[in-house]
């Protein structure tokens, strides 16, 4: 036991931490405050200024200035998209042979069950002569701007753990999401919309987690837009306040804030004042923003858009919106790829509702001359098994189990080669025979693309240097421009 009282002992702690000219809140305040956001602050050291979201310097010149990242929640079939495997159908109901399967694991399949042939025909597109499933037609049509990776590998095989391992770097919650790394080592380009904004056209499994910013400032955290109605809840002014006495309020309470932080130096008393500061702008910023009737009809038929009813093709001219007005990063998550049963519907119905709106992303962009400093990214948390899941005790039949050895995503923009495809597995699509592609190699190739060594964008916690990619990651040169 301590020989002081414990209220002796807490006022010592924020005596030191308010006092102490080397105090640890004056020095976690010193990397946080070095830019930000409107409203001055005036920290304990007496140094003004402090607007922790404004632009920062990258470690070198990034070929990306912002992302837009459409993630497949439940895992596309890599074999009905992107991966044709001939093979399959051959071997359509027989197991696989034991060399290939040995030590396997998965979550609802014996590793002896039968082959299940690709369930669609495939097509060379472009000049590229890229393979595509013919689920895909308006892809096939942006298929020389794009670059396919069908060598992704993870080291998860459900779904929570490993959406949180794509986002995150990490199977479990906690750590800061891609997005979080990204505005902290670039900083915000607007002060009248959040700098990271998430949208979903369901619930997924790994939840907020994946867009968290962990144990970094939650100034850092992704900002969720809803798909219908107010984009963000509760920021209209309530009957009979009017601007004016708005204002006011969010000054004075901001006095007060401010007043506290000039003693405790919290870094998250910082976030609180952007917070009110922020949602007083929304409310201006947000409505003009999701006024898709002000978008041309060519447009809106780009991307096959009812301007009024929720989808992922609203979502999607949304994050073309967002990114022209200096939203930084955009999560756009697709629920609803988790094929255990039934694969071809699964595959029939989702392609059908993101391939048109994917693909107008990359024409729209390119065509006002944001592609080339826009990375656009597009895949799941793992692919698809080749053998069939058929379970009558629990209704399924024709589906694919999970399958973290393989899968495809496909990159576009922001400095990324266009019309390559990078990256094999075998004739059975079970493993990667050639150029594999690690989660954390992903993570390290963004990270690149926006200006950033993964190995030096850190922040100390708990003692101790982390990273998103912790202590692997190699950047995968060949897919760069």
């Amino acid at each position: 036991m301590h020989p002081f009282p414990q209220e002796c002992l807490e006022i010592t702690r924020r005596h030191f931490l308010r006092n102490c000219g080397v105090g640890l809140g004056k020095i976690a305040l010193a990397g946080l405050l070095t830019n930000a956001l409107p409203g001055r602050l005036r920290g304990a050291n007496g140094v003004e200024g402090a607007r922790p979201l404004a632009p920062r310097q990258p470690h070198f010149a990034g070929t990306a200035k912002r992302v837009i990242h459409l993630f497949m929640g439940g895992a596309p079939s890599q074999l009905e998209l992107f991966d044709n495997k001939p093979e399959l159908v051959k071997l359509e109901g027989k197991p696989l042979p034991p060399s290939v399967i040995a030590g396997q694991r998965y979550a609802f399949i014996r590793p002896d069950a039968a082959v299940l042939g690709p369930r669609f025909k495939f097509s060379r597109h472009g000049q590229c002569g890229a393979e595509l499933s013919e689920m895909l037609p308006h892809l096939a049509g942006v298929v020389d701007e794009i670059c396919l990776i069908r060598s992704v590998h993870t080291d998860q095989f459900n779904h929570a753990p490993a959406q949180l391992f794509f986002n995150t770097g990490f199977s479990q919650p906690g750590r800061p999401s891609l997005g979080s790394w990204a505005l902290y080592g670039l900083g915000a380009e607007t002060e009248n919309l959040p700098a990271f904004v998430v949208m979903s056209t369901g619930s997924l499994s790994g939840g907020s987690a994946l867009w968290s910013s962990g144990f970094l400032p939650t100034l850092y955290t992704g900002i969720r837009f809803r798909n219908q109605g107010p984009p963000i809840l509760n920021v209209n002014s309530p009957g009979g306040v009017d601007t004016k006495l708005q204002r006011d309020t969010i000054d004075a309470v901001g006095a007060l804030n401010q007043r506290r932080f000039a003693l405790d130096a919290d870094p998250e008393i910082a976030t609180r004042i952007a917070a009110y500061e922020m949602a007083f702008r929304l409310q201006t910023s947000a409505p003009e923003l999701m006024n898709l009737r002000s978008e041309s009809p060519g447009t809106l038929a780009l991307y096959g858009c009812d301007p009024d009813k929720p989808s992922f093709a609203r979502s999607c001219l949304l994050a073309r919106r967002m990114i022209e007005r200096g939203v930084r990063f955009v999560n756009l998550y697709h629920e609803g790829w988790d094929a255990h049963s039934d694969v071809a519907g699964n595959v029939r119905n989702n392609a059908g509702a993101t391939d048109k709106a994917s693909a107008a992303l990359v024409t729209d962009l390119k065509r006002r001359g944001l592609l080339d400093d826009t990375l656009v990214i597009w895949g799941g948390e793992f692919g698809r098994t080749p053998m069939v899941e058929s379970n009558p005790a629990l209704g399924r039949s024709q589906g694919r189990d999970h399958h973290p050895q393989a899968c495809t995503i496909w990159m576009a923009g922001g400095g990324i080669r266009q019309g390559v495809t990078y990256g094999a597995t075998d004739d059975l699509g079970f493993h990667v025979v050639e150029n594999p592609v690690h989660v954390h190699d992903l993570q390290a190739t963004i990270l690149h693309c926006l200006g950033f060594d993964h190995e030096k964008l850190t922040y100390r916690h708990a003692g101790r240097d982390f990273r998103l990619t912790d202590v692997h990651g190699q950047v995968v040169k060949a897919v760069l421009g």
